[in-house]
Formats: C-alpha cells, sequence, structure tokens
C-alpha cells in the first residue's frame, strides 16, 4: 500500500486529562483541552495540534504507524421501557 506524501488532517476529542490519542502515540496537552474536539495535521516525522488560539503544538513523532479511523458506535435507541 502507498504512503502518500502530503500531511494528513485529522479531528481527535481529547480525553477528561486533555490527552491525545493519536497513530498509537499519547499527546498530552492539560486539562485545559479536556473533551475538545482538536485539529491535528499528522506528517511522516511530526504531529502539529492546532490549539484555540491559532498556535500549533508539534510533537515529533515516536513510531510510523498510519493514521487509522475509528467510530463510535452511535447511541444505543430504547424500544420498550419495563
Amino acid at each position: 500500500m502507498p504512503t502518500s506524501l502530503e500531511p494528513a488532517q485529522v479531528q481527535c476529542l481529547a480525553d477528561r486529562t486533555g490527552s491525545l490519542s493519536i497513530c498509537g502515540q499519547r499527546v498530552g496537552l492539560g486539562r485545559s483541552y479536556a473533551r475538545r474536539t482538536l485539529f491535528v495535521t499528522v506528517s511522516e516525522s511530526t504531529l502539529a495540534v492546532q490549539l484555540d488560539d491559532g498556535d500549533f503544538h508539534v510533537v515529533r513523532r515516536t513510531n510510523a504507524k498510519a493514521v487509522t479511523t475509528m467510530k463510535a458506535r452511535p447511541p444505543r435507541t430504547v424500544t420498550k421501557m419495563s
């Protein structure tokens, strides 16, 4: 499978402590970013997280895993109350 030379841009949801998990790597941003959806630009050697004020938090990649898409299941609907 050929790899793309262009950086991929993805959205990630930070957990309750303000950490992202992307490409098998965890990036800590702090509690002020907890439960926020952030844009991440993934290139061959770096992860660049776009912050609220327009700045970027750039982290060097520690592995060569590709970006994978994982979607959560839709909410379960209850059809009958007992």
